[in-house]
């Protein structure tokens, strides 16, 4: 259970790699931030730890947690804030149910998950377990906007030691395919609320009869916000869906749907789902009323469908001929015959897309052989950076990542900005009929005619957030010259009204000259261009652009975007320091249980905590945070300088023997610096034991690689366990304590 007091620093507990390599790291941290003074305390806010506290009433004293989320989300408002945040599962509901499966079976009595909720209770019991699901935690934390980049030592190694890219040809048939319309780009209203519009605004439903539902009461609304409201027909949706399966067999390529049913958690899994069905549209066609009766829910995708029906031979020889008539589908895990509509959080935009872009447009079927594909993603609001960035590579080859520059991101996402933070406002419509907004004056702000099924959602940001977010983008210009874009279409109606904030702003600065304002198709052209001829861009974009190019960007430069600096300027004065990506934080933890090698980087969590050392040091006064953050900045070049980053496979270095080198070389930077001779002279001798213990260290980390790993479960494990398996260097755990 995590700490109660409020340290300096903030350490998070979260999931699967990230937090298994912690379990190395943190007591590392500790050891040096002690000795400065410095207090490193931790937050849980694991998938495991939220379902915990979410339902203390089911549980003993010695099991229950407190909410820590709830209380980093109050943190984080303050100027004391100092966080260091590391990546988390954003739940799909199969990540959920069998997250409480693992609890339940732990001695956790915990409800089940109420797939089809009847009751009151069972309904409350549903409301509760999805506010734990999807993007649960980070719109609770950045309460400030994003300041997202390569450090300068990350983009020199990256190109002096370039990744590996595929080749592109100019016939590959990869390409992106959306819809022709009644998606939410299409279908987007959006508008500015005067000072005569604000309060609580209601969002309703009005039926054929006339009869008003109300889906949403006091729904805040301040001056100055923009609210959105748009919705996808799935009349539209699922006759694409079909169309994209026969387009994606006359092109003899693969059948691939990219999504985002983690952050995206209300609209997106429903999308997924419809997905499923048109797949196996000839078997629901048959069989609706007996899948029915099995419990299936295709939101819960391929795998939990193919579970239930597995002992009916008739509904799965109807499968099979299906699936013998359906083109080849892209797939997660080819040996374990994983598809990309096996599980709804399996295929993630921001990292599946880059994949098949630094393959070369290549994706892999399901007997392990490369292919072009055909990258389904139903909405046009973003799907248009993909097409482009395809569309260049293929007229102009890979990009040469020893030449190339930098896209850095200056992202607007405080206080639940725009379509992450909609999921409280996001409605499947119950029948035909309108769903409109409705202002405390009584206006109609936005309404739709819509059918039953349709999606309908809405979102907000507000004005404060805009502003900080301008002002952060006109600082990073000023700062680094670099050309600067705002990615905002005209034609798009959330766009349209930033783009009234944007303007005067800029003008008011003096520097309308300094930025360009394009639609992401074309900043997407206009930013490949510049990174080819090897300069900077800084790409000033919304909450979900945001998510999307810190991923495509930086896997396209650096191989990874777990090698990113990401800073959050609280709004109020404090530090929010972000560490990579974990996308694919899952196979790892598969490696590490199978075989006992963690192949997790952790240079993000290094240049984090440079970055929040620094930033204790300026904001507290705290000279020797100060000269430990130089001294980790020291330490992060050693690791790339020597190449001391984890291998992929069992008997190569892994992530634990990144660790001890980091100590070392952080030991020796203190050890050698002169600003603080208290400090030099407490870690001369580490850095010795360090340098002298180094065959005995490195023989204990490779001597545990190689067998199963038992760390005691999944989405819970042992601490006991995972401190076992992720520290088995007795002569290190000597030296650290």
């Amino acid at each position: 259970m995590a700490e109660n007091s409020t340290p300096d620093i903030l350490y998070t507990i979260v999931d699967e790699a990230p937090e298994l390599a912690s379990a190395s790291f943190l007591p590392i941290i500790r050891k040096f931030a002690d000795a400065a003074g410095v207090s490193v305390g931790t937050k849980d806010i694991s998938l495991a730890a939220r379902i915990i506290a979410t339902f203390p009433e089911n549980l003993t004293d010695d099991q229950r947690q407190s909410d820590d989320l709830a209380a980093l989300g109050e943190l984080v408002k303050t100027a004391d804030a100092n966080v260091i945040k590391l990546p988390n599962i954003s739940a799909s509901v199969p990540q959920l149910v069998a997250a409480v499966e693992e609890l339940q079976a732990q001695g956790y009595k915990l409800p089940d998950y109420p797939y089809e909720p009847s009751t009151d209770a069972e309904k409350e019991i549903r409301a509760r377990y999805d506010s734990i699901k999807g993007s649960a935690v980070n719109p609770v934390l950045r309460e400030g906007n994003s300041d997202r980049r390569a450090a300068k030592a990350v983009k020199n190694y990256a190109q002096n030691n370039p990744h590996s890219m595929g080749s592109w040809a100019s016939d590959s048939k990869t390409k992106v395919s959306s819809m022709p319309g009644n998606d939410f780009y299409a279908n987007e209203k959006s508008a500015t609320i005067s000072a005569d519009q604000a309060g609580d605004a209601k969002i309703e439903f009005v039926a054929k009869d006339g009869s008003v539902t109300v889906l949403k009461d006091a729904w805040p609304l301040t001056e100055g916000t923009v609210a959105d409201a748009t919705f996808m027909s799935v009349k539209a949706l699922s006759s694409f869906l079909e169309g994209a399966i026969e387009d994606t067999k006359s092109d003899g390529t693969m059948f691939s749907l990219h999504m985002k049913a983690t952050m995206m958690k209300v609209s997106d899994p429903i999308i997924f789902g419809y997905a499923v069905k048109a797949w196996l549209k000839p078997v629901f066609d048959k069989y609706g009323a007996e899948l029915k009766a099995l419990g299936v829910n295709a939101n819960s995708g391929m795998g939990d469908l193919l579970e239930r029906v597995k002992g009916n031979s008739e509904i799965t020889a109807a499968i099979e001929a299906v699936r013998a008539e359906r083109p080849e589908m892209y797939m997660v895990d080819s040996d374990k015959g994983i598809t990309n509509l096996h599980v709804p959080s399996d295929v993630i935009i921001d990292a599946s897309m880059p994949a098949v872009i630094r393959a070369g447009g290549k994706g892999w079927d399901s007997q392990g052989n490369k292919g072009d594909v055909n990258c389904v993603i139903p909405d046009n609001c973003y799907a248009t950076v993909y097409d482009e960035t395809i569309n260049y590579f293929k007229a102009n080859g890979a990009l040469d990542v020893t030449k190339a520059g930098s896209v850095a991101n200056v992202g607007l996402m405080a206080q639940k900005a725009e379509e992450y933070g909609s999921h409280p406002t996001t409605f499947e419509a119950p029948a035909d009929g309108v769903i409109r907004v409705v202002l405390a004056n009584g206006d109609t702000l936005h309404s739709h005619d819509v059918e039953a099924g349709d999606i309908w959602r809405a979102c907000t940001v507000k004005k404060a957030p805009i502003e900080n977010w301008i002002q952060l983008a006109l600082d990073r210009q000023r700062l680094t010259g670099s050309e600067a874009i705002f990615w905002l279409d005209a034609n798009r109606a959330h766009d349209a009204e930033l783009i009234k904030y944007v303007t005067p702003a800029l003008e008011a600065a003096g520097v309308a000259d300094k930025f360009l304002i394009l639609a992401p198709r074309e900043a997407t052209r206009q930013s490949l261009e510049t990174i080819t001829a090897g300069k900077d861009s800084i790409a000033i974009t919304g909450n979900v652009l945001r998510d999307y190019l810190t991923d495509l960007f930086p896997i396209l430069e650096l191989g990874t975007s777990a090698k990113m600096l990401s800073i959050v300027k609280l709004m109020n004065g404090g530090g929010l320091f972000e560490t990579g990506a974990g996308g694919s934080a899952p196979k790892h933890v598969q490696q590490l249980v199978e075989e006992n090698h963690l192949r997790w980087d952790s240079m993000g969590e290094f240049c984090a905590l440079g970055e929040s050392l620094n930033f204790l040091a300026d904001v507290k006064g705290n000279k020797k945070a100060g000269v430990l953050g130089a001294a980790a900045e020291v330490a992060t070049q050693g690791i790339l300088d020597n190449n001391k980053s984890p291998d992929r496979k069992v008997g190569q270095p892994d992530n634990r023997d990144s660790h001890y080198w980091f100590a070392r070389y952080w030991a020796e930077a203190l050890a050698a610096q002169t600003e603080d001779s208290e400090l030099a002279e407490h870690f001369a001798p580490i850095a010795g034991a360090l340098a002298a213990s180094e065959g005995a260290i490195l023989s204990e980390l490779a001597a545990a690689q190689g067998a199963p790993a038992d760390i005691g479960g999944y989405y819970h494990p042992s601490v006991e366990k995972k401190a076992a398996v992720m520290r088995p260097s007795a002569t290190l755990n000597d030296i650290i304590g």
